[in-house]
């Protein structure tokens, strides 16, 4: 199961759309709401979560998302729940996928150190130890990092390919129409 974690002020677009295109490829992802179910974006947009943080609990999550924003970056690193739903995913070598400042939370726990990743601007400092890419979606091994909202349907793009092959994403993105 691929877990979406959605914290107040999350940025609405980094998460729906990567979430729109797992899902139409087949994907099981669930949404986990940071406080309970309903979750409000940072632009006013309210979500109702699949789950509320208190009832999330897997021991193998095959990947755990964490979409950007502002407050939502710092409501995401500040949870208990997420925190150990990472270290689970580096304990099981599932993936971890983050896009715009959210990539500032794996940094800040070290896993970024030897890799290649990239963030929203000015956030660099916080990828500890990552060679900073100039590329808008990367992967390297079980992360995939994305610069922010204008690559967001990329960044879903990019995920769905390396879960389920390129055929199936570029099905998909000509399915969108996203060429």
């Amino acid at each position: 199961m691929i877990y979406l974690f959605l914290a107040e002020g999350f940025e609405e677009v980094e998460a729906l759309a990567p979430l729109d295109l797992m899902r139409r490829a087949g994907l099981s992802v669930t949404t986990v709401g940071i406080g309970g179910k309903t979750v409000t974006g940072a632009h006013g947009i309210s979500v109702l979560a699949d789950l509320a943080d208190t009832e999330y609990a897997d021991d193998t999550p095959e990947m755990i998302f964490l979409p950007g924003g502002m407050p939502g970056t710092l409501n995401l690193a500040a949870s208990e729940v997420v925190q150990n739903a990472i270290a689970t995913a580096v304990r099981t070598n599932a993936y971890l996928a983050a896009i715009c400042a959210a990539p500032s939370i794996l940094g800040d726990l070290g896993l970024l150190a030897g890799k290649e990743a990239i963030c929203y601007p000015g956030f660099e400092e916080r990828l500890v130890g990552a060679t900073l890419s100039k590329k808008r979606v990367v992967r390297d091994g079980k992360i995939l990092t994305a610069a922010g909202m204008g690559v967001a349907v990329e960044f879903g793009l990019a995920i769905v390919e390396e879960l389920l092959g390129k055929e199936k994403a570029e099905e998909l993105r000509r399915g969108v129409l996203a060429d």
